[in-house]
């Protein structure tokens, strides 16, 4: 699952200075070969808010000859509803005609029949089976964090990756700041010793409630899940997944590791949705060398923000952009005036990598930082101590064995037609012995 910790550390530094590089040089792409001539074919599986806008920054790259040839979605007036807008803005770049926009479970079998590379943004849940289909397609890859939500489909991306490579196939993932200026100069900032060792850290997540899609008549248990996605965890993984995983995936960066273990406590204070997820967790995690990393991630109305990283050293504090000693005395400010939008940056460096034939395959990291998550949310869950090597290799699998309209969910409510929430001390992991 973890790449060695050499080779792990001279992969991400290498991918931070193409990085810095590429932003720095707006990367406007030579006329270069994809897919015998100078013209990449997108498809996109997933029609939502993400999925349409990373369709509309794959099309909005520099000087990148590229069509979107062909959509799906679950949901036929997704899809509909992601043309449309991106017509208003890419007319030229659209190229998707009636039998190319594909809808339901086993769409994303059709678009890969028609493009180069492939945009996969579905809910969570899906994307180990769209990533290892993509894969065996022979397609370039840009998919959406996180890209599992149990052991099963961790082990999966990492099989996945490992075939891409062999295919020289090019994956970018959703992890931004990978592709963000004011990270890479404060993660070289760290290399150089500006705070000394990292020694402990806190990552946050904290925002307000999330959206719910209240049932539509007639709709069987599979259509409302898939449609109200975030509820449910085969599905997203809960939001230490789908959004706190950048925090996450910050403090693996930065360390150069993964955490050792976890342990925490978390649940569920507002009872106006009816939903499994939690809507707090706090995780202490432990990694290599005695570092601890306390994270804290919240969706509760009418409480604090926070959204961000922090590390102490032996010599100081780092905060992204922002370095200072234990007086207050600043050590360091990143000066940067050039930020391009770090979400249309891995777009530009994916299509260049396709053209210039680079190597680049974020999964490895996108994988490892979207497990810490699910170490962290089995951890509060059960209230228990979770370790990385012991959940890696265990037969947890939420993702169902037949998925369709019809078939059953993995989640049922009850009686009264509630959802069970977790609770710790008492709820166990769904491993098969």
């Amino acid at each position: 699952m973890k790449v060695q910790d050499g080779s792990r550390r001279e992969f991400l530094k290498g991918t931070a200075a193409v990085a810095g590089a590429a932003m720095a040089a707006g990367l406007i792409l030579p006329k270069a070969y994809a897919a015998g001539n100078d013209l990449i074919r997108i498809g996109l599986i997933g029609c939502g808010g993400r999925g349409s806008g990373a369709a509309n920054q794959a099309l909005s790259v520099p000087n990148s000859n590229v069509k979107l040839v062909a959509v799906a979605d679950a949901f036929e007036d997704k899809v509909n509803g992601a043309l449309s807008a991106l017509q208003k803005k890419h007319a030229d770049k659209i190229d998707v005609p009636p039998e190319r926009r594909f809808s339901g479970l086993d769409a994303y079998q059709k678009v890969l029949e028609h493009c180069d590379l492939v945009i996969l943004a579905t809910p969570p849940g899906f994307r180990p089976i769209h990533f290892e289909a993509a894969v065996a397609a022979g397609k370039h890859v840009f998919m959406e964090k996180p890209v599992c939500v149990d052991s099963w489909g961790a082990r999966k991306v990492i099989e996945a990756a490992k075939v891409a490579d062999g295919k020289k196939l090019k994956v970018v993932c959703g992890l931004q700041r990978h592709y963000q200026n004011v990270y890479l100069e404060t993660l070289k900032a760290l290399k150089d010793g500006v705070v000394g060792d990292i020694v402990s850290g806190q990552v946050y997540w904290n925002g307000n409630g999330i959206w719910y899609r209240d049932r539509k008549d007639g709709m069987t248990e599979m259509q409302f899940q898939v449609n109200n996605w975030y509820h449910f965890n085969w599905l997203c993984g809960d939001h230490i997944c789908e959004q706190h995983v950048h925090n996450l995936d910050v403090a693996n960066w930065f360390l150069g590791a993964n955490p050792i273990s976890a342990c925490g406590m978390g649940g569920r204070v507002d009872k106006t949705r009816n939903t499994e997820i939690f809507d707090h967790h706090y995780v202490e995690y432990q990694y290599p060398n005695g570092v601890v990393i306390n994270s804290q991630c919240r969706q509760i109305a009418g409480t604090k923000s926070d959204v961000s990283e922090h590390f102490h050293g032996t010599k100081g504090i780092l905060h992204i952009g922002r370095a200072v000693d234990y007086k207050g005395n600043v050590l360091w400010k990143y000066e940067g005036k050039d930020n391009p939008d770090p979400y249309q940056v891995e777009h530009n460096f994916l299509q260049n990598a396709v053209r210039e034939d680079k190597a680049v395959n974020n999964a490895y990291y996108t994988v490892d930082s979207t497990f810490t998550a699910i170490l962290g949310r089995s951890a509060t869950y059960t209230g228990t101590e979770q370790k990385w090597a012991d959940l890696l290799k265990a037969e947890y699998r939420t993702y169902p064995e037949v998925v369709n309209w019809d078939a059953p969910t993995p989640t049922k409510p009850g009686a009264d037609g509630r959802y069970a929430v977790p609770i710790p001390g008492q709820y166990k992991l769904p491993i098969k012995a």
